[in-house]
């Protein structure tokens, strides 16, 4: 069994979209992602900077438009993946990637719920920070003391701590033995109770689709780690994991258990093969970044 990973917030950076272009049918696919999204996708991965495409209500739609064209490029090649999960955002593409959503559903959902969670994010000044190494007990009492939340639970000796950025300010200042602090470019405590606020929305959105299927392929939740039996469960852990813990962990730990043979990391990838270095050591890996990846994806997929 291969994996197709879909990756989440903060793998993008200026311009990664362009050589996608350059493929038969992106352009189009990406401007029907567009229209259903409300963002111009393709400017953003063409030409803004880094700041405007960290915006939420740009990152969102926009890692998931890229990884959904790259899968499907991949598919067009090598067939379908033996299973698909998504850290974060990225679930909702993992939910296109198994039948559940249609893509332009999927596109619609992912634009409103980067809307909704950066209107949560503007109510507070708010930050993460990833913490790398050390105990994973003392990791969470220091993210305690300093008055912060764990936000993701990434697997390979890192958690995410997310709060005020007074709290991620003292966590690097005293950080827990032997482990290192460092800032992650996002706009606000994505997976907290600060997050709240978008639940509302987001269910809104998730109640508007007309069609919901049941996965055709394993389908791996990042809010436990389980494979999702339906349709309807998955979209309800889609409006549950806005405020709550990403827990990749689990689902490498899961990926483990079911003897998976490797792992492919659609666009814009790298942070999840990176993860599966420490955590799925053995396990082959590609990340599909440009077009040139492909063919290596194609291989171990074959």
């Amino acid at each position: 069994m291969i994996v197709a990973a879909f990756p989440g917030q903060g793998s993008q950076t200026p311009g990664f979209l362009s050589p996608w272009l350059e493929l038969d049918g992106v352009r189009e696919r990406l401007e029907a992602a567009s229209d259903a999204a409300e963002v111009d996708l393709i400017a953003a991965g063409t030409e803004w900077d880094a700041d405007r495409i960290r915006d939420t209500r740009v990152a969102q739609p926009l890692i998931v438009a890229a990884s959904l064209v790259s899968y499907e490029a991949l598919r067009a090649r090598a067939g379908e993946p033996g299973a698909v999960a998504g850290h974060s955002v990225g679930e909702i593409g993992a939910l296109v990637a198994a039948g559940v959503l249609g893509f332009e559903d999927g596109m619609r959902l992912v634009g409103e719920r980067g809307r909704a969670m950066a209107e949560a994010a503007a109510q507070a000044d708010t930050a993460m920070s990833a913490v790398v190494g050390g105990v994973e007990g003392q990791v969470l009492q220091a993210i305690a003391d300093a008055g912060l939340e764990p936000a993701n639970f990434n697997g390979g000796g890192q958690i995410v701590a997310a709060g005020s950025r007074e709290g991620l300010a003292a966590l690097a200042e005293n950080g827990p033995r032997g482990a290192r602090v460092i800032p992650l470019q996002v706009a606000g405590a994505f997976h907290t109770s600060y997050m709240a606020p978008a639940t509302g929305a987001l269910q809104t959105a998730v109640d508007a689709i007309a069609e919901v299927g049941d996965p055709t392929l394993p389908l791996w939740t990042n809010s436990d780690g389980t494979t999702v039996p339906t349709g309807a469960r998955a979209l309800e852990l889609i409006v549950h994991q806005v405020s709550h813990p990403v827990r990749w962990d689990l689902c490498m730990n899961s990926f483990v258990d079911a003897g998976i043979a490797g792992l492919v990391e659609l666009a814009p990838a790298g942070a999840l093969t990176g993860l599966a270095k420490r955590g799925l050591k053995g396990v082959p890996t590609v990340a599909v970044k440009t077009p040139d990846d492909l063919d290596a994806a194609a291989a171990l997929l074959a």
